[in-house]
């Protein structure tokens, strides 16, 4: 089985570089979900690092493909707004869920700094050992040498067991979490829901829960978790329905997606780099270095949007004021200018961390440390146990810009 699918990609390089650059669009979902993204994002930096789509689904927008613009814009709040979407996914935006990594100053610092110590180190350090808890139960529970989906039993479960320590929410009632998640990052096109009508329905579920657990924690006296954290908050204690919403859909999708993609993403990845996935048995105190390798070869989060706030110029193209600028994410990692042989999956890649998958200046993911101690405690645990962990199909993407996330990685488990 060619896990690369070398005969799908090589059609797409052909259609990459024989399209006029005028007619690309790297907003296309399809690019994603088949995995043929990159010669686009290949051409991309080196024809036109800054390129502009007049036409697509979304409207016109800026690709910023780079590392270094992408660093440089996202570091610049004088010039750039992250205020009302940070995605150029507006199907996405059916109905106002304001929340706080699509606020500028003075709201965003400020409702950041109420739930930030919900992963503070010394907390990090208090949930470790329920994590690998949890870590182990979840792989002991695998059948060794029957084909399973990676994916539900492993990477959906891990999280979403996460997401109710840090929510404080019903464990039993977990898997709504993850249903949540999925619906937000979303539209029609994903699959996820049928239309906007469902989204909307859904995600006002979503608000009627958690309005029911804000009321009981804001009756009690302030707690470790996220919902009393924003209940007891000076800055978000007063937040309208919609924002509260909007911010326990951030909370929620910030906890799943980064972690569960990379789970996925890097069992993927090692099985296409076998030589890698012989060094990690031979040097296991590799992992913190790979886990940072996996987090930057699979880039869970594609891009982030910013709006212009006045005309500006980019290596000789002029963004102006009010334009979309879309940060690929996914192409900044594969930056050959930045990563020595980018496309590939090197566990002691001596600048491996230096990546932009969690964004880069204020808005950096505020959860970066629990992702990487989670990817870290699954590696150590999945050492422990099993010889390999054995891809036997192709992955299932989702169909979406967004994230890179898959929904099946079919795999077979050989134990020591």
């Amino acid at each position: 089985m060619d896990l690369g699918n070398a005969t799908r990609l090589a059609e797409a390089r052909d259609r990459a570089y024989s399209l006029p650059l005028e007619r690309f669009d790297v907003s296309d979902a399809s690019l994603f979900s088949s995995d043929t993204l990159w010669p686009y994002f290949e051409r991309l930096r080196a024809e036109a690092p800054v390129h502009y789509c007049a036409e697509s689904h979304f409207g016109p927008y800026w690709s910023l493909s780079r590392f270094e613009d992408i660093k440089r814009v996202d570091s610049d709040h004088v010039r750039f707004s992250s205020d009302r979407s940070i995605t150029i996914n507006d199907e996405t935006q059916d109905f106002e869920t304001p929340m706080f990594i699509a606020m500028d100053r003075p709201k965003h610092p400020q409702q950041r700094k109420v739930v930030s110590p919900a992963v503070a180190p010394r907390n990090l350090v208090r949930m470790e050992d329920t994590i690998r808890g949890r870590v182990a139960r979840i792989l002991d529970d695998l059948p060794v040498g029957e084909t399973i989906n990676w994916v539900e039993r492993v990477s959906i479960e891990l999280t979403t067991q996460m997401l109710t320590t840090l929510f404080d929410f019903p464990f039993e009632q977990r898997h709504r979490l993850t249903r949540w998640s999925d619906v937000a990052s979303g539209g029609p096109r994903t699959g996820v829901v049928e239309s906007h009508e469902q989204r909307k329905r859904e995600l006002l579920e979503c608000l009627e829960v958690f309005t029911g657990l804000w009321n009981e924690r804001v009756n009690q006296e302030p707690g470790p978790d996220l919902i009393s954290m924003l209940a007891h908050g000076e800055s978000t204690r007063n937040m309208p329905p919609m924002e509260y919403l909007g911010n326990v859909l951030l909370l929620i999708i910030g906890g799943n997606d980064t972690t569960r993609n990379s789970i996925t993403g890097g069992v993927l990845a090692l099985n296409q780099f076998p030589d890698q996935y012989q060094k990690l048995r031979d040097r296991p105190s590799l992992i913190p270095n790979m886990v940072s390798e996996i987090i930057r070869w699979q880039t869970p989060v594609a891009h982030m949007r910013r709006t212009a706030l006045e005309d500006v110029e980019i290596q000789g193209q002029q963004i102006r004021k009010g334009d979309k600028v879309v940060m690929w994410y996914v192409s900044g990692n594969r930056d050959p200018d930045e990563f020595e042989r980018p496309d590939e999956l090197i566990i002691d890649r001596p600048n491996a961390r230096h990546h932009l998958s969690f964004g880069y200046g204020v808005h950096r993911c505020m959860g970066n440390r629990l992702a990487e101690m989670q990817l870290r405690i699954v590696w150590e645990e999945i050492l422990e146990r099993f010889d390999r962990v054995e891809v036997v199909g192709e992955p299932v993407r989702i169909n979406t810009n967004l994230l890179r996330a898959y929904s099946e990685l079919p795999v077979r488990l050989h134990r020591r």
